[in-house]
């Protein structure tokens, strides 16, 4: 039901054309998550038949997913800290937890937030503590930009190459998936080394 859904929700705005890209990307990133593959993979297949442009894929998508992530930031920042600070201590999140994530995010965030929105599940909430912590936007655009624009990038491409084959496009998916995985590992842990040797 949630897949038919989707799919009609997808169909729907696509003929929109590159707002609809927009549209999808930017909600994809925010309140309504769900797979960024079944807009920017369908969109790069359209730019290999002719039909759509990939670097304008790839932009608008970037776009809508700045757009979508700035309000979850936002939204976090104004509604959910104000929310948390006066009502958190009956849900056990007291003033101190947010001050803790607050140097957290002072000291993390730009890692945090780029390595984030290339993780399944987390790359939509990344933006939510951000926001919560009061991450200095300045930052929190340019390193949510690089992760989102790599995996956009990876999904217009990929389609722009197989979308044409959607069991193929999967495998890949996969792939790609789990290599990302593997490359945020190391770069976390070279960034832990880092940091703790810079401290000592």
């Amino acid at each position: 039901m949630l897949a038919e859904m989707t799919q009609w929700l997808v169909d729907t705005i696509f003929e929109l054309g590159y707002w609809g890209i927009f549209i999808l990307m930017g909600i994809e990133s925010s309140f309504i998550p769900f797979p960024s593959e079944v807009v920017l993979v369908p969109a790069g297949y359209l730019a290999a038949k002719g039909e759509m442009d990939l670097g304008l894929v790839i932009g608008v998508g970037l776009l809508g997913s700045l757009t979508g992530a700035l309000v979850n930031y936002y939204g976090a920042m104004w509604i959910g800290r104000a929310f948390l600070l006066r009502y958190g201590r009956y849900f056990f999140v007291k003033p101190a937890a947010l001050a803790k994530m607050d140097r957290f995010f002072e000291r993390h965030g730009p890692i945090s937030t780029f390595t984030g929105r290339l993780i399944p599940g987390i790359r939509q909430l990344i933006s939510i503590p951000a926001g919560l912590a009061r991450m200095e936007l300045r930052l929190f655009l340019l390193y949510t930009a690089l992760g989102a624009g790599i995996w956009g990038t990876i999904l217009a491409v990929v389609g722009y190459l197989i979308g044409d084959n959607e069991a193929l496009v999967r495998t890949y998916l996969t792939q790609i998936t789990l290599v990302t995985l593997g490359v945020i590992a190391v770069v976390v842990a070279f960034y832990v080394y880092r940091q703790r040797r810079n401290a000592s």
